[in-house]
């Protein structure tokens, strides 16, 4: 549905790409079909993945990508009218699904209500990805996944599946190095500035917090919203809004989650944010007003009455954050490691052409 890069940036994209990317480093073969973003190409080679686009106001251009493939294993990496439309470019082919963020018809009012770039767009990608076409595609697919446990349910309901849900998880790279933090308080925003993801109670925390270095990395997909945040908050001294950062390009973010202690997330939907898992990867604790697979209430400190303020305070003082982020550490490891993550990949496809082929 999407990859890391030609300006489309999140966390559908980010888990494809390094999938992809450690799949080749493996020997394996892979290609990518999406829908063609701005100044890309037909066909371009990324990370050693083939990366084939089609215009997006055409879709049915990628079953003919599809058929040309000819690929052994089709791995949506979210459900989505490409599912269907690689299914019926290669029915006899194994297809595979893993649900990211699952979304319930609610789910898609909040989005619409708070649209990352306009309303337009929301219903567009609500057509795309949520139509009766997918639901029976997911309902076909010879295995269907969830990259967080606590999705298992709910993608089993959404779907109305009857076979278990596996958990393929979203890979993870863990430092090795010794992480070090700063000695000042530092807290971070790792996300879209979009209305749905609120930053602005980032950077209202900032005004509060005048001896904690707030850093907020990212962009609004919506330039106004963007300008406007920037413009407004340019007067805090302690805050630095370093713009847009390709973690597939520069070490800067991983540098920035060092030395933060603790990350801040106000979004009023999210799956498992790739956020998250990478700043317990970095022992930053969470301080949120969402709680998937209970990551903010065990790992950090989770907001249930909108008091952001109470909860940083409670994070900082007695340097709670600290253990908060060490056993988040631990958790990621055993659950979602980069190389544990690719490993279980690698071992699904191979039982899966195993016996397809028997």
């Amino acid at each position: 549905m999407e990859i890391f890069a030609w300006n489309k940036y999140g966390g559908f994209g980010k888990a494809t790409r390094m999938i992809g990317r450690e799949l080749v480093k493996n020997g394996i073969e892979v290609f990518a079909v999406v829908p063609r973003r701005k100044n890309q190409k037909e066909f371009e080679i990324l990370d050693g993945i083939k990366v084939f686009s089609f215009p997006k106001y055409n879709p049915f251009l990628a079953k003919r990508m599809f058929n040309n493939i000819n690929a052994d294993i089709y791995h949506s990496e979210e459900p989505s009218f490409g599912t269907y439309l690689a299914m019926k470019a290669m029915p006899h082919k194994i297809h595979l699904v893993t649900s990211r963020d699952t979304k319930f018809f609610n789910d898609w009012v909040r989005e619409y209500i708070h649209p990352s770039y306009n309303k337009f767009q929301v219903i567009a990608n609500y057509l795309y990805e949520d139509n009766f076409l997918v639901k029976q595609s997911v309902q076909n697919a010879n295995k269907v996944f969830c990259a967080a446990k606590f999705l298992n349910g709910k993608v089993a309901k959404k779907y109305s599946l009857k076979n278990e849900v596996g958990f393929l998880p979203t890979p993870v790279e863990v430092p090795q190095k010794e992480i070090v933090k700063s000695e000042f308080p530092t807290v971070c925003y790792l996300a879209r500035w979009d209305k749905r993801k609120r930053p602005e109670l980032f950077f209202e925390l900032a005004k509060s917090f005048p001896e904690v270095k707030f850093i907020a990395v990212g962009k609004g997909r919506n330039i106004n919203f963007d300008n406007y945040l920037r413009k407004r908050y340019s007067n805090l001294n302690n805050l630095t809004m370093t713009g847009f950062i390709n973690q597939f390009e520069t070490d800067e973010i991983s540098k920035i989650l060092d030395t933060s202690w603790i990350i801040i997330n106000a979004a009023t939907r999210e799956g498992l944010p790739n956020a998250f898992l990478e700043a317990l990867a970095h022992k930053c604790a969470i301080l949120s007003s969402l709680n998937p697979e209970d990551v903010t209430e065990r790992f950090g400190y989770y907001v249930k009455d909108g008091n952001f303020i109470g909860g940083l305070k409670k994070l900082l003082d007695n340097d709670n954050w600290r253990m908060k982020g060490e056993q988040g550490q631990n958790y990621v490891k055993e659950n979602y490691e980069l190389h544990r993550s690719i490993d279980q990949h690698i071992k699904i496809y191979k039982n899966l052409l195993n016996n397809f082929n028997n």
